[in-house]
């Protein structure tokens, strides 16, 4: 059951869409002093890093995160502290990975076609350092052996050199998580303000009162609309002396012929 957990949750990790704060070939530049003691004090950084992964929460420690089938049947809720110390020194590359995945899920973090290319390789060296040491045991020959013990120096420098930086990439992460980084202060553009009829008040009725929803507007007032005060004035329509007597029509109009 668990083992299938974990392969629904490496499939819906291929669907996260955040990123790492720092990718793997640039953690080194980013924290070069941490980077350097994750490559010497590799078990003590993972011990580290996974405690600070759980808020520094014992109770919420599984074995390897619950990524692996054995995971909380290790006797860990008795003593969480002595189970993940051997985790570290015994299952040292799975404690690390395990810590990966546990920000990723918890973060929505993807992993990129860049770091997903290194990790390979590191996986793909150890695999070819071992063939070769098979080979040498089986055929024998001091070349061969030499060979094959050089190839599993550097696929053992390779490992510890990825482990180191990955270990690197999440303390950097959960230093942005912890905000230690701050919070930058940028001043915001205020936004585009538009004119609009819409977003004009409407100015208050004068006079008569305004239609109701659906209404037509009609010359004059509404019915059973009160006229307001002093509407229509007294005497002053038509104005005095309009029409002008003996002014309309004009003298000689309409013309005789």
């Amino acid at each position: 059951m668990a083992s299938k957990e974990s392969l629904e949750k490496m499939k819906g990790r291929q669907e996260y869409r955040n990123l790492w704060h720092t990718d793997l070939l640039s953690t080194a530049s980013a924290d070069f002093p941490f980077c350097c003691l994750s490559f010497w004090c590799g078990p003590c950084i993972s011990y580290h890093l996974r405690k600070r992964a759980l808020y520094n929460d014992m109770s919420r420690y599984v074995c390897c995160a619950g990524y692996i089938p054995c995971s909380g049947k290790c006797g860990e809720r008795k003593c969480p502290e002595l189970c993940l110390c051997t985790e570290v020194v015994l299952c040292f590359g799975n404690s690390v990975a395990s810590t990966r995945w546990l920000l990723q899920d918890e973060f929505n973090i993807q992993t990129t076609k860049c770091d997903n290319c290194i990790i390979c390789c590191m996986i793909g060296l150890q695999q070819l350092a071992c063939i070769f040491s098979i080979v040498a045991m089986c055929v024998g020959g001091d070349e061969l052996g030499d060979a094959a013990q050089i190839l599993n120096c550097l696929a053992d420098a390779v490992y510890l050199t990825v482990c180191a930086c990955m270990q690197t990439q999440h303390k950097i992460e959960m230093d942005k998580r912890d905000g230690k980084f701050g919070q930058p202060s940028v001043m915001a553009v205020p936004a585009v303000q538009q004119m609009s009829r819409i977003n004009q008040p409407i100015p208050p009725a004068a006079g008569y009162p305004p239609p109701a929803y659906g209404q037509a507007y009609a010359y004059g007032p509404p019915q059973g609309a009160n006229p307001p005060p002093g509407y229509p004035p007294q005497g002053a329509y038509p104005p005095p002396g309009y029409p002008p007597q003996g002014a309309y029509p004009p003298p000689g109009y309409p013309p005789r012929s």
